[in-house]
């Protein structure tokens, strides 16, 4: 009887001088159904986790007199981004965790446990009391449950890139994975759309006293449909070989520290220019709009969401491009963009008073976000051999994620309040873009190659 998880796969004579997977079988070609499938998944459960993840950014201005109250309104919201913040601490012990249970259990199951761990923590955070009925052990409580949304985060981002790479052509490695980058940045955009719509059905009042709960407990039912995907779901071929082969690593985070810590660095170096980038739209941009600038709360939602979706529908052209041209000209090519733009996107910001300007800048900003994300994935795979690439990745991710993803919208915020210019964030984003410049300069392409074994 056949494993409705063993994965199908047929048989191809790879051309002479070809890389191939293993060393002893001819490289294998994928069922296209099966990829579509684990690229659909791969997406699909990445939105739903970074949707859960993403929502406490776009509510931050109801919740931090909620659970900070201060006579200083910009007080309360810096304390709340110390706490968006505070959850990527969690992500690389996240990223340890699910990396060692996907280089040792299997992919899918890493996966699966993810999404349940996040939608659980979702569905606390939207059940918390306020300061005003337990005192400060709400705050507390609040960051608890940050930590443990971490920590699922740290598991997810990593492992869907992954699952995409060792189950997609080689050929079309980029334009695949561009679906991972498509699943997180659409969860912002959700995120965007949902507090928009629940802040116009029950109004800013109601929103301030227990409309938010409302964003944070749909968590819930969304994960109980990734579950279902996820469940339906065969492991990769390259982990179904290494177990049969009997390669699977006792110590995947020792493995990899010890045989692969340029790779981890260089993808630590990628993933700062990536997070400290596009997080500054993903939830600076909405807070600066609405409490520096004046903007409607609910005007900023539905336009960054529209805008992000808008932008998203490109990310597959900027994974066939890296597909047809290699992961590095289109990083850099990323990168020195939003280098040129970083100063005259938050002149325009300043300046307009249009909600349509806004809109467009949004949608230019995140298309240059998708030509830093997507070839960055797959490159993160190809610098693992598979007995450690799934920690490998997590790893790396999630600390260049703390440097400069979490942190992006406290700090871009702090520089806004001590030089008193709406401006200084630009400078942010052209510090990050140089590393990331610096660190694709240390990289060999590889792009158009068979995964590492």
């Amino acid at each position: 009887m056949t494993d409705v998880h063993q994965p199908q796969y047929h048989a191809a004579a790879a051309p002479p001088g070809a890389a191939h997977p293993t060393a002893d079988a001819p490289q294998r070609t994928p069922d296209p159904r099966l990829t579509r499938r684990a690229a659909l998944a791969g997406g699909v459960g990445t939105l739903i986790e970074y949707y859960d993840f993403a929502v406490y950014g776009f509510l931050a201005i109801f919740i931090a007199p909620l659970f900070f109250p201060s006579q200083d309104p910009a007080a309360s919201i810096l304390s709340t981004l110390a706490v968006f913040g505070v959850a990527y601490v969690a992500r690389p012990v996240g990223g340890i965790f699910f990396g060692r249970l996907g280089d040792r259990i299997g992919r899918r199951t890493a996966l699966i446990a993810s999404v349940v761990a996040m939608g659980v923590a979702s569905g606390i955070l939207g059940m918390l009391p306020t300061h005003a009925a337990i005192g400060v052990a709400a705050p507390i409580l609040l960051v608890l449950v940050r930590l443990a949304q971490g920590f699922s985060a740290g598991g997810e981002i990593g492992g869907a890139a992954t699952y995409i790479a060792e189950t997609v052509p080689a050929s079309r490695r980029g334009f695949f994975g561009s679906f991972t980058p498509i699943g997180a940045t659409l969860g912002f955009a959700v995120a965007a759309a949902v507090v928009g719509l629940v802040t116009l059905i029950v109004g800013e009042e109601a929103m301030a006293s227990w409309g938010w709960r409302i964003p944070f407990l749909l968590a819930l039912p969304l994960a109980f449909v990734c579950l279902r995907i996820r469940m339906k779901l065969e492991d990769t071929p390259e982990f179904e070989a290494m177990a049969e082969k009997k390669e699977v690593v006792k110590n995947p985070l020792l493995g990899v520290l010890r045989d692969h810590p340029w790779s981890v660095a260089k993808v630590v170096g990628v993933a700062v220019a990536m997070n400290g980038s596009g997080y500054i739209a993903l939830t600076y941009f909405s807070v600066y709009l609405t409490n520096d600038l004046g903007f409607s709360k609910s005007a900023v939602y539905w336009t960054s969401a529209i805008a992000i979706a808008c932008a998203c529908a490109t990310f597959p052209i900027s994974g066939a491009l890296t597909d047809r041209f290699g992961r590095k000209p289109v990083l850099i090519a990323g990168y020195l963009s939003y280098i040129v733009i970083a100063v005259p996107v938050f002149m325009l910001l300043g300046a307009t008073q249009s909600i349509l300007v806004v809109g467009l800048v949004y949608f230019v900003y995140m298309v240059l976000n998708g030509v830093v994300q997507v070839p960055a994935f797959p490159l993160f795979t190809e610098l693992f051999g598979r007995r450690v690439r799934y920690t490998g990745v997590a790893l790396g991710f999630n600390i260049g994620t703390i440097i400069a993803g979490g942190t992006a919208p406290y700090f871009a915020a702090q520089l806004v309040a001590w030089t008193g210019s709406g401006m200084a964030p630009a400078y942010w984003v052209i510090g990050v873009c140089l590393i990331g410049l610096l660190t694709v300069s240390t990289i060999s392409e590889t792009g158009k190659k068979a995964l590492p074994t």
